[in-house]
């Protein structure tokens, strides 16, 4: 039977077509946390043939949503920001590895990491605050 943090993310994703359109995998789902893949397509890339900063971005910002979802509660961000470290290029795999840091009945704290799938680098750090109302997940 799949826990409930993973039929959250089930019924998120079903609906989450800019997640699809990303191409993420879901490699690892639990309460707080989340482990996400993807591969840099070349339509993600700018003119300086390296990976808009939105395609990180918008991998974190997934990897955030399902992470502070899981735990039960309707979660929104309201406050998201990103370091980008090193560049990415097409064809380049990419994980984003989200972790709870503070838990609190309306507002929760999570760092997401983006690593290079080939060799660990970290390439970009994200810091997401979100809000949990007090709508529960019917799943």
């Amino acid at each position: 039977m799949k826990s409930k943090a993973t039929r959250i993310v089930d019924a998120m994703m079903e609906k989450d077509h800019f997640s699809q359109w990303l191409g993420i995998v879901r490699l690892e789902e639990r309460e707080g946390y989340c482990r996400l893949q993807m591969v840099v397509r070349p339509e993600m890339c700018n003119g300086f043939g390296i990976a808009h900063g939105g395609i990180a971005y918008s991998l974190a910002d997934s990897a955030l949503a399902f992470a502070s979802n899981s735990k039960g509660k309707h979660a929104l961000s309201i406050e998201t920001s990103i370091s980008h470290i090193a560049p990415l290029q097409a064809e380049d795999g990419i994980v984003a590895i989200a972790e709870e840091k503070s838990f609190g009945n309306k507002v929760a704290i999570y760092e997401v990491r983006i690593e290079r799938e080939e060799d660990g680098e970290l390439v970009a750090l994200f810091k997401g605050t979100v809000y949990r109302k007090s709508i529960e997940w019917e799943v």
